[in-house]
């Protein structure tokens, strides 16, 4: 491991800079905490109720939940020890993925994916307050989480201490009323207008939990050791998502609601407004953790600029998109970051566990790699070929290829993208890795 650290932090807070070197004061429980709230989200139940019109059964939902958040769960907590293993943020870690240069790539993806996140959390935001308030104050709830979104974003360590303390033990008794009120409903048989089968919807609950590793070695760089960093954000977060999912799921059964009226149904229960109030607080987390994370991705740009001027424009950005534009269909947004992430950071974790022995070198002069790189693209397409989604101008090209493949069959409904494309970049990155490095030594330069 080569790091990017040159100069000692203040202990307290997050460097400033890419080149100083990043306190480790974050254990399990701090983390722990972190990833929870981060998995404990209003777009939970909003994609559970999707999982739920996926499937269209109350046991394959949940089901497809628990599959999907538990895979889902894995990429991220392996993602998380890139951070606490080479000290470097998320994407200045890929550095020992693909190079100083080829790292390029999957930041500028990463900086376009985070910054639609954060305005969407925004929105959502904005939409479960109007819901309880009044639609002419919109704007105002906008402004709102745009600002405490950018200011946790400047000082991101303190912010996860907040939350450790306070919004975990709010955010729990929140939670726990809301199951009991909506499980205390009869069950309802679930529509079957929108049924797509089991691994539709597991790639559905997975890429929701692996839209965070992108964003995992920003916060575990912190992490005093490996398995606190794992542990923390694979448990976490995953647990978070299961009960979150599995609550849209639920809901939907009980309370025959749909995706785009799940939040709705729910404000309407006995005292739901309150409980939505205590989650909508601890949603503006989510705002801030995107915000934070296209921060720490444009480091691996710019690497001198001070991160707190870099957030607070971020958070203008966000903020003024949130304000022009109104929330629409994510699951296309979902799939598309699935089809992208999923397929890259398991190539990432097969090449730093197997290839490269958790020894990648993230300084400024690390050479591009063509091996993880081709495993990639080998991933990105299989994903494809197995799921390839509704994106206008895009999916029908991968449907023509799939019918082809396919002979114009149905692919099978026991092939699920997620694991596919997962075990196919793994498989990939392994082989074409152990062919670099036998080259490397046996002919050096």
């Amino acid at each position: 491991m080569t790091s990017t650290a040159v100069r000692p932090a203040d202990q307290t807070e997050a460097p400033l800079v890419l080149t100083t070197d990043s306190p480790r004061t974050l254990g399990f429980l701090d983390q722990f905490t972190l990833w929870g709230n981060f998995g404990i989200s209003l777009f939970g139940p909003v994609t559970g109720a999707l999982v739920a019109a996926y499937t269209g059964s109350l046991a394959q939902g949940l089901l497809a939940v628990v599959v999907g958040c538990g895979i889902g769960a894995l990429v991220l907590g392996g993602a998380a020890v890139f951070g606490s293993q080479t000290g470097a943020p998320a994407m200045a870690s890929l550095r020992g993925l693909f190079g100083r240069r080829g790292s390029i790539a999957p930041t500028v993806l990463n900086i376009a994916q985070n910054v639609g996140w954060a305005t969407m959390e925004i929105i959502v935001i904005a939409q479960a307050a109007v819901a309880v308030t009044s639609e002419r104050w919109r704007w105002l709830f906008v402004l709102v989480a745009g600002v405490i979104a950018t200011a946790m974003a400047v000082r991101p360590l303190g912010s996860v201490k907040v939350l450790r303390k306070f919004m975990v033990w709010l955010v729990l008794i929140a939670s726990v009323y809301l199951f009991v009120q909506v499980l205390s409903k009869p069950v309802h048989d679930l529509p079957q207008d929108s049924v797509f089968g089991f691994w539709p919807a597991v790639d559905l609950a997975a890429a929701g939990v692996v839209s965070f590793a992108p964003l995992a070695a920003d916060y575990t760089r912190h992490s005093r050791t490996n398995k606190a960093a794992f542990g923390g954000s694979a448990l976490g977060y995953g647990l978070a998502a299961i009960a979150y999912y599995a609550l849209g799921v639920f809901a939907v059964a009980t309370l025959q609601t749909n995706s785009e009226d799940v939040i709705t149904a729910l404000v309407t229960l006995p005292a739901g407004a309150i409980a939505l109030l205590v989650l909508l607080v601890d949603e503006v987390d989510e705002a801030y953790a995107n915000v934070y994370s296209t921060t720490m991705a444009t480091h691996n740009l710019i690497g001198h600029v001070d991160r707190r001027w870099i957030s607070v424009g971020i958070g203008v950005v966000a903020t003024a998109i949130a304000l022009l534009v109104d929330l629409g269909n994510y699951t296309e947004f979902l799939y598309l970051i699935g089809s992208v992430f999923i397929p890259l950071f398991a190539v990432a974790i097969a090449d730093f566990f197997v290839v490269s022995k958790m020894n990648w070198d993230v300084s400024g002069t690390a050479r591009f790699r063509w091996q993880p790189a081709v495993a990639w693209l080998i991933g990105f397409v299989s994903y494809q070929l197995v799921n390839p989604g509704t994106v206008s101008g895009w999916s029908p090209f991968w449907t023509e290829v799939q019918q082809r493949l396919f002979n114009d069959q149905p692919v099978p409904s026991w092939l699920g993208a997620t694991y596919t494309s997962i075990v196919v970049s793994m498989l990939a990155a392994v082989v074409l890795g152990r062919i670099g490095r036998r080259r490397w030594t046996t002919d050096p330069e």
